[in-house]
């Protein structure tokens, strides 16, 4: 028996990849995950890796097209028909789907048996074996309300303190990202925890009205609220020159002098960034992005190298959880048998998906996460009732 909370089933679902549901990707490993043990990560992928739901999806009648980044698409572009072809599939089996019905608490049973009491908006239910799959706290308005987090909680379970993942960030002081709200461009992020690097991440980075979004603000935000949560000081620098350094491109300057002598700085730069976003670098800096690199000052031309490598992101804090595509944080891992999913300290409880302390970069990954615990507990459970 499958109980649902909203009246409509898969919300979340229908709403993701921008409607068109990024179901999975092409290659999915433990990397492409922060929060729990990789090890444990690695062992329930590979008992169900993305060609397995790739295959599983086809099955069902949902064959699916590779996109940039590897993203896997249903040829329609229609979440819809994912959510209609796992409703099908939950009917087939036999499955017994009940939606506006939702779980308020799962306790012990008073018997020898260790089954379990689930209250429910409508009425309790026995059950000798329960899945807790009740997402995290991301787009509370598709029913990740945290819920499951107490419920796990009251069964004894640590949680890790969750804090939204894969949400856009906000940004103070100057007025720069506004004017350049709109502007997308390839850039590294760099994440400094107390003085130091943490991770560096690259890819598309979108200047907005709030601050900035995109893939890799996204994939940034888990790490700057896991900093914040941890107590540690936490800072955010932004590379204009994906994966160089100082040096190679304060050299860069120096040849395209050489060359191109009566070249604007602004021109030059224009070449390496949004012409918008070089406009508004050098405003940022007071270089005069019309003199001509011939006359090009050894200051000006250090202080612009510096300034494309590491240029201060005063990242405030995130759009939250209503904004956010994924929670970090949840179930210690540590406390499930990866070989079923099922819970080391409560018997005959499993835990699946954003209920547990992983998160996944953007890109499909949350998605293969759940597959995959789902497969996992749904073969742990099958084995205990044979």
């Amino acid at each position: 028996m499958l109980l649902e909370g909203a009246n409509k089933p898969g919300a979340k679902i229908l709403v993701s990849g921008g409607s068109r549901c990024n179901v999975t990707n092409a290659q999915v490993t433990d990397a492409d995950f922060w929060g729990g043990r990789s090890s444990i990560v690695r062992r329930i992928l590979r008992a169900f890796p993305s060609s397995a739901a790739v295959a599983f999806f086809r099955e069902i009648g949902v064959s699916l097209h590779e996109e940039a980044g590897g993203k896997l698409f249903p040829d329609t572009n229609r979440s819809r028909d994912v959510l209609d072809a796992l409703l099908r599939e939950t009917d087939r089996v036999g499955a017994t789907l009940e939606s506006g019905r939702r779980v308020l608490d799962v306790a012990r049973a008073k018997s020898a048996h260790g089954d379990f009491i689930v209250t429910t908006s409508t009425g309790d239910l026995s059950a000798t074996a329960v899945v807790l799959a009740t997402g995290g706290q991301s787009l509370p308005k598709t029913g990740s309300d945290g819920a499951g987090f107490d419920i796990a909680g009251r069964l004894g379970h640590t949680i890790v303190e969750p804090t939204p993942a894969l949400a856009p960030l906000l940004l103070t002081g100057d007025d720069s990202h506004r004017e350049l709200s709109g502007v997308a461009q390839d850039v590294e992020l760099t994440i400094w925890i107390d003085g130091r690097i943490d991770v560096r991440l690259r890819g598309a980075i979108l200047w907005t009205h709030f601050g900035v979004s995109g893939p890799v603000a996204l994939d940034a935000s888990r790490h700057w609220h896991r900093a914040q949560i941890d107590g540690h000081r936490v800072a955010v620098t932004i590379n204009f020159r994906p994966g160089a350094r100082f040096d190679d491109v304060d050299a860069d300057w120096t040849r395209q002098a050489a060359e191109h002598p009566r070249a604007s700085v602004q021109t030059v730069l224009g070449t390496m960034m949004p012409a918008s976003a070089a406009a508004a670098l050098l405003h940022r800096l007071a270089i005069d992005g019309s003199e001509a690199l011939a006359h090009f000052s050894r200051d000006a031309r250090r202080r612009l190298a510096h300034a494309l490598v590491e240029w201060p992101l005063p990242v405030s804090g995130s759009r939250g959880y209503n904004f956010a595509e994924a929670t970090a944080g949840g179930v210690a891992l540590t406390e499930i048998d990866s070989s079923t999913m099922g819970s080391r300290i409560c018997p005959g409880l499993y835990l699946v998906g954003e209920m547990l302390d992983v998160d996944g970069r953007i890109g499909g990954f949350n998605f293969q996460w759940a597959w995959s615990t789902g497969y996992v507990a749904g073969r742990g459970i099958a084995a205990t009732a044979i």
